[in-house]
Protein backbone atom coordinates (compact mmCIF):
# COMPACT_ATOMS: atom_id res chain seq x y z
CA UNK A 1 0.00 0.00 0.00
CA UNK A 2 2.77 2.46 0.78
CA UNK A 3 4.17 1.84 -2.41
CA UNK A 4 1.35 2.66 -4.71
CA UNK A 5 0.32 5.84 -2.20
CA UNK A 6 4.25 6.75 -3.26
CA UNK A 7 3.47 6.16 -7.04
CA UNK A 8 0.17 8.28 -6.70
CA UNK A 9 1.70 11.28 -5.09
CA UNK A 10 4.70 11.32 -7.31
CA UNK A 11 2.36 10.85 -10.24
CA UNK A 12 0.21 13.65 -8.88
CA UNK A 13 3.21 16.07 -8.19
CA UNK A 14 4.50 15.48 -11.99
CA UNK A 15 1.23 16.15 -13.40
CA UNK A 16 0.85 19.08 -11.83
CA UNK A 17 4.94 19.75 -12.89
CA UNK A 18 3.54 19.06 -16.31
CA UNK A 19 0.86 21.49 -15.75
CA UNK A 20 2.30 24.50 -14.39
CA UNK A 21 5.50 24.18 -16.82
CA UNK A 22 3.06 24.18 -19.82
CA UNK A 23 4.43 21.49 -21.17
CA UNK A 24 0.67 19.72 -21.81
CA UNK A 25 -0.33 22.33 -23.88
CA UNK A 26 0.95 21.37 -27.09
CA UNK A 27 0.80 25.03 -28.90
CA UNK A 28 3.77 25.67 -26.20
CA UNK A 29 5.69 22.27 -27.28
CA UNK A 30 5.64 23.02 -30.83
CA UNK A 31 6.52 26.63 -30.30
CA UNK A 32 9.27 25.38 -28.39
CA UNK A 33 10.40 23.47 -31.18
CA UNK A 34 9.73 26.60 -33.89
CA UNK A 35 13.13 27.77 -33.74
CA UNK A 36 13.04 29.25 -37.39
CA UNK A 37 9.57 30.97 -36.17
CA UNK A 38 7.85 32.36 -32.79
CA UNK A 39 10.47 30.39 -31.31
CA UNK A 40 9.17 30.05 -27.39
CA UNK A 41 12.96 29.14 -24.92
CA UNK A 42 10.38 28.55 -22.00
CA UNK A 43 10.73 25.15 -22.14
CA UNK A 44 14.23 24.62 -22.56
CA UNK A 45 14.23 26.52 -18.96
CA UNK A 46 11.54 23.72 -17.72
CA UNK A 47 13.93 20.71 -19.63
CA UNK A 48 17.22 22.74 -17.61
CA UNK A 49 15.97 22.58 -14.65
CA UNK A 50 14.75 18.65 -14.85
CA UNK A 51 18.20 18.04 -15.76
CA UNK A 52 19.88 19.38 -12.80
CA UNK A 53 17.41 17.70 -10.70
CA UNK A 54 17.95 14.71 -12.54
CA UNK A 55 21.21 14.99 -12.36
CA UNK A 56 21.84 14.74 -8.21
CA UNK A 57 19.29 12.76 -7.35
CA UNK A 58 20.67 9.72 -10.08
CA UNK A 59 23.71 10.05 -8.20
CA UNK A 60 22.74 10.31 -4.95
CA UNK A 61 20.02 7.22 -6.09
CA UNK A 62 23.15 5.15 -7.31
CA UNK A 63 24.59 5.09 -3.93
CA UNK A 64 21.59 3.63 -2.09
CA UNK A 65 20.22 0.06 -2.19
CA UNK A 66 16.22 1.41 -0.92
CA UNK A 67 14.60 3.97 -1.55
CA UNK A 68 13.20 6.22 1.44
CA UNK A 69 9.91 4.06 0.76
CA UNK A 70 11.90 1.11 1.11
CA UNK A 71 11.65 -0.37 -2.63
CA UNK A 72 14.47 -1.27 -4.03
CA UNK A 73 16.16 1.09 -6.15
CA UNK A 74 17.35 -0.43 -9.72
CA UNK A 75 18.96 1.70 -12.10
CA UNK A 76 20.20 0.92 -15.87
CA UNK A 77 23.13 -1.51 -15.86
CA UNK A 78 24.31 0.28 -19.55
CA UNK A 79 25.20 2.57 -21.44
CA UNK A 80 24.90 1.24 -24.94
CA UNK A 81 24.05 3.52 -27.41
CA UNK A 82 22.58 1.01 -30.08
CA UNK A 83 20.72 1.13 -33.06
CA UNK A 84 17.29 1.06 -31.51
CA UNK A 85 17.71 3.51 -29.02
CA UNK A 86 18.86 6.23 -31.58
CA UNK A 87 15.88 4.91 -34.24
CA UNK A 88 13.59 4.96 -30.64
CA UNK A 89 14.81 8.68 -30.03
CA UNK A 90 14.49 9.31 -33.11
CA UNK A 91 10.88 8.12 -33.14
CA UNK A 92 9.91 9.97 -30.21
CA UNK A 93 11.08 13.27 -31.69
CA UNK A 94 8.83 12.82 -34.58
CA UNK A 95 5.84 11.78 -32.83
CA UNK A 96 6.51 14.94 -29.95
CA UNK A 97 7.32 17.29 -33.06
CA UNK A 98 3.94 16.67 -35.21
CA UNK A 99 1.46 15.98 -32.07
CA UNK A 100 2.74 18.37 -29.30
CA UNK A 101 2.97 15.76 -26.65
CA UNK A 102 5.00 13.44 -24.83
CA UNK A 103 3.79 10.38 -22.87
CA UNK A 104 3.39 12.34 -19.46
CA UNK A 105 1.55 15.44 -21.01
CA UNK A 106 -0.66 13.67 -23.10
CA UNK A 107 -1.55 11.29 -20.03
CA UNK A 108 -2.19 14.53 -19.11
CA UNK A 109 -3.66 16.45 -21.49
CA UNK A 110 -5.98 13.72 -22.29
CA UNK A 111 -6.91 13.24 -18.47
CA UNK A 112 -8.06 17.16 -18.98
CA UNK A 113 -10.53 16.09 -22.12
CA UNK A 114 -8.24 17.29 -25.05
CA UNK A 115 -9.18 15.44 -28.18
CA UNK A 116 -5.79 15.78 -29.87
CA UNK A 117 -3.84 13.88 -26.91
CA UNK A 118 -6.68 11.60 -26.48
CA UNK A 119 -5.65 10.51 -30.06
CA UNK A 120 -2.08 10.59 -29.27
CA UNK A 121 -2.89 8.23 -26.06
CA UNK A 122 -4.07 5.59 -28.02
CA UNK A 123 -2.16 5.72 -31.20
CA UNK A 124 1.07 6.18 -28.72
CA UNK A 125 -0.52 2.68 -26.87
CA UNK A 126 -1.24 1.15 -30.31
CA UNK A 127 2.52 1.75 -31.20
CA UNK A 128 3.77 0.17 -28.19
CA UNK A 129 1.39 -2.93 -28.64
CA UNK A 130 2.96 -2.85 -32.47
CA UNK A 131 6.56 -2.89 -30.98
CA UNK A 132 6.10 -5.49 -28.03
CA UNK A 133 4.47 -7.94 -31.47
CA UNK A 134 7.92 -7.17 -33.69
CA UNK A 135 10.06 -7.54 -30.65
CA UNK A 136 8.69 -11.22 -29.95
CA UNK A 137 8.39 -12.16 -33.22
CA UNK A 138 12.35 -11.37 -33.55
CA UNK A 139 12.85 -13.50 -30.68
Amino acid sequence: MKSLMTALLSGLVFGLGLIASGMSNPAKVTGFLDLFGAWDPSLALVMGGAIGVGFFAFRLAARKEKAWNGSLIRLPDTTLIDKRLILGGVLFGIGWGLGGFCPGPGIVAAAAGIPEAAIFVVTMLLGMAVFDLISERAR
